[in-house]
């Protein structure tokens, strides 16, 4: 397979890399796949019904970011796909290349290390090189600092 794997979460955060995969979707004609994982790792305590209308609700959320994220990539004229997937991040994604085989990997780099980060500087380098081993994909980091550059 071909394509641009890019990995979203939703919010500000999301910003870059999506910028980011359309842009490299303009350069190169590859297709955009964006992916959201839904994590519910935080509800093993809950109860079985209220798990279940969380994760139809993280699901809901999950397709309408995918959807914001393919309409902006559409009104750059590009093409886009959302997929979701449930589990671990960083698991399903390396599921996702090994499954999937993408040529790129786009991948939010924080500017700084903060609690909201999903991965610290040195684990999304770790998580970087799994990708490459696992597809043999360009891996591209991406922050608000580069989209900050190309708006001057």
């Amino acid at each position: 397979m071909s394509g641009i794997l890019c990995a979203i979460r939703g919010g500000p955060s999301s910003r870059p890399t999506i910028a980011t995969s359309i842009k490299l979707a303009q350069e190169t004609g590859e297709i955009i796949y964006f992916l959201y994982v839904v994590n519910l790792d935080f509800l093993t305590h809950s109860s079985s019904s209220k798990t279940n209308h969380i994760s139809q609700e993280l699901h809901d959320m999950g397709e309408f970011i995918l959807l914001s994220a393919q309409e902006q990539a559409s009104e750059a004229g590009t093409q886009a796909e959302g997929v979701i997937r449930e589990g671990r991040v960083v698991e399903e994604i390396i599921a996702y290349c090994e499954d999937q085989s993408p040529l790129y990997v786009i991948l939010g780099q924080p500017e700084e290390e903060g609690e909201d980060n999903l991965l610290s500087l040195e684990r999304l380098q770790t998580f970087a090189d799994r990708i490459k081993k696992a597809c043999q994909a360009q891996v591209i980091f991406s922050s608000e600092k580069d989209i900050s550059q190309e708006e001057d």
